[in-house]
């Protein structure tokens, strides 16, 4: 067929070569005993070499006996699922999809078999290659057919569907199991997930167990990248665990986006459905995670479409940290997630920032009436309140990045509503918060209310600090002194984002550290304000470095991360629309 100038060539009807006798006889014969041509016929099908004519007529001929094609017959049907048939003539592939059609409904045994040679598909296919004179087997990253391929195989997958309804149970445990490990090429990783996110589209009943697989996969990549010690914003795009969660990040964004959006106006249905299945996969794998840095901004983008949808968030961490039935450590989590998205998110107005700091001071004083109607000496202990010292911690680090909004439409009435919050109370009460908030925080909270006469922490924190023991490490430079200084292991989840191609869509809703004035500053080291145009400052943790405190640690997870600045390249080309 491939060789030009040959007349028959164009003549039908196809002749092929082929040896033994046709598959129903040959099957007869298999079932008298005679195996002889029934291994044949494996071996022509097994033929690397299998023109487009002969894979036609040999998948006529199993059409035409497919009711016994029993499981006596998997070894055949194994061979033939294997026969090279995406990217092949349009003639090959919808014989295919009429033999894969008619194998399901006449025996569904053979279902798991077919759904997971479609997924096999799913990602590029293996090349070798040979480099120094060794065959490595790598990806097919630069296939220009990637997209057709594809689309022959979520019509494959929807045919299956078709004919048996109950697909969808037996398909998610395969997509978990085919998923690339997570050191696979960017390339890979992206279009296995793309592939994933399409089949919701005309499976919608398995999203939200598909969105567990993905985010559970890159919240892995998220924790690999995060153990990795990256200076920069520009090494950390360097790493390649970092370019992996990058390249998926921007894949699930734009799913979320698509879904969120008909025709480029918001869909409050589909955004509400799309909400609570992500909401859902947060509260079981997100929330737990203890200090990922990425992949809860799915959230973050998604509340950004619509106040509705952020303002259900936060009410939803708000019911986690006051329910006491929650296990301690996911109700401190909700209170990080609290007020790190109040702070953080640019989107969010100053009336619902205020409503949160009204909940969250109302539980906050509650608590400390029930430690003092108790009877019982109340004192710092963090394994006995750390809720209440989260939700503390949350309060000061939302009124540190908000006072200036509180403030800056009607000074007189920011003030009277801040003077309303009582924060005196809880600074002075004797569960002292003080004493266990990030010293950032502490620091910056103490120096922010000081200007405006709120509140005046610094004797406390002095006191503090006379009580913190100092412990003398010693090290290849030397003997150095450090603190603890992060006893609930507190964490901000919407610290600064990293990540440079999906970055450009958090950017623009994301609310940089803005340097306080000298009037507000706490003191500091002579030297240590220099100039840092793309730094996310309160996070460095330097302009806060008092004299009397040593080992800060302000940030939650580095000392060095730099706020996104710069913008990613686009999709790549082969990506279809949701």
């Amino acid at each position: 067929m491939e060789i030009d100038g040959r007349d028959f060539m164009n003549s039908p009807p196809m002749k092929t070569v082929r040896f033994g006798g046709s598959v129903a006889e040959t099957l007869a014969k298999h079932k008298q005993g005679d195996s002889g041509d029934y291994e044949l016929l494996k071996h022509q099908l097994a033929d690397p070499e299998i023109k487009d004519a002969q894979i036609i007529n040999w998948l006529q001929e199993f059409r035409s006996c497919v009711t016994q094609l029993t499981k006596d017959h998997e070894q055949l049907i194994y061979t033939v699922l294997r026969l090279p048939w995406v990217g092949r003539s349009q003639a090959v592939v919808e014989e295919y999809m009429a033999f894969l059609s008619n194998l399901v409904s006449a025996q569904t045994v053979y279902l798991c078999a077919c759904l997971k040679m479609v997924v096999s598909h799913f990602t590029p296919k293996r090349v070798t290659i040979c480099e120094g004179g060794v065959d490595i087997s790598d990806s097919d990253d630069e296939d220009e057919n990637l997209p057709r391929n594809f689309d022959q195989c979520h019509q494959a997958l929807q045919l299956i569907t078709k004919y048996v309804p109950s697909t969808s149970r037996f398909l998610i445990p395969i997509l978990q199991e085919n998923f690339p490990f997570v050191q696979k090429s960017s390339r890979t990783l992206e279009c296995y997930v793309h592939n994933l996110l399409r089949v919701t589209v005309y499976i919608p009943s398995i999203r939200r167990d598909v969105l567990e697989v993905i985010i559970g996969k890159m919240l892995k990549l998220d924790d690999e990248d995060m153990s990795s010690d990256h200076p920069s914003r520009t090494a950390v795009m360097a790493h390649p665990v970092a370019e992996r969660l990058d390249t998926l990040m921007s894949v699930l964004l734009a799913y979320i986006k698509d879904v969120c959006h008909v025709n480029g106006s918001f869909h409050a249905e589909k955004s509400k459905e799309l909400y609570r299945e992500l909401l859902s996969v947060f509260d079981k794998l997100i929330l737990p995670t203890h200090a990922s840095c990425h992949v809860q901004y799915t959230l973050f983008y998604l509340c950004s479409f619509r106040l509705a949808l952020a303002e259900a968030f936060l009410d939803h961490l708000w019911k986690i940290l006051q329910n006491p039935s929650q296990a301690s450590v996911l109700r401190q989590a909700a209170a990080g997630y609290m007020g790190s998205f109040l702070a953080r998110a640019k989107f969010i107005p100053v009336l619902t920032v205020r409503a949160c700091l009204d909940l969250l001071l109302s539980w906050i004083h509650r608590y400390i009436d029930s430690q003092d109607s108790s009877g019982k000496q109340a004192y710092c202990d963090v394994s006995l309140h750390g809720p209440f010292y989260t939700a503390c911690q949350a309060v000061f680090y939302t009124l540190i990045f908000r006072h200036g909004a509180i403030l800056g439409g009607n000074m007189k009435k920011g003030l009277e509503y801040l003077q309303s919050l009582n924060l005196e109370r809880v600074v002075m009460c004797q569960l002292n918060p003080l004493k266990v908030c990030l010293p950032t925080v502490t620091s910056m909270f103490a120096a922010i209310t000081r200007k405006y006469q709120v509140v005046f922490c610094y004797t406390i924190i002095e006191r503090n600090n006379r009580h913190i023991l100092p412990v003398v490490r010693s090290s290849a430079g030397g003997d150095c002194v450090t603190t603890n200084t992060n006893p609930l292991d507190s964490f901000f989840p919407f610290d600064p984002y990293l990540l440079k191609r999906s970055g450009q869509l958090i950017e623009p809703l994301y609310q940089v550290w803005e340097e306080l004035a000298d009037t507000e500053l706490p003191a500091t080291k002579t030297g240590q304000q220099g100039s840092r145009d793309d730094e996310d400052d309160f996070l460095c943790g330097e302009p806060a470095q008092a004299e009397g405190i040593v080992g800060m640690t302000p940030s939650s997870y580095d000392s060095n991360l730099r706020s996104p600045s710069s913008v990613g390249s686009p999709p790549i080309a082969f990506q279809r629309p949701f």
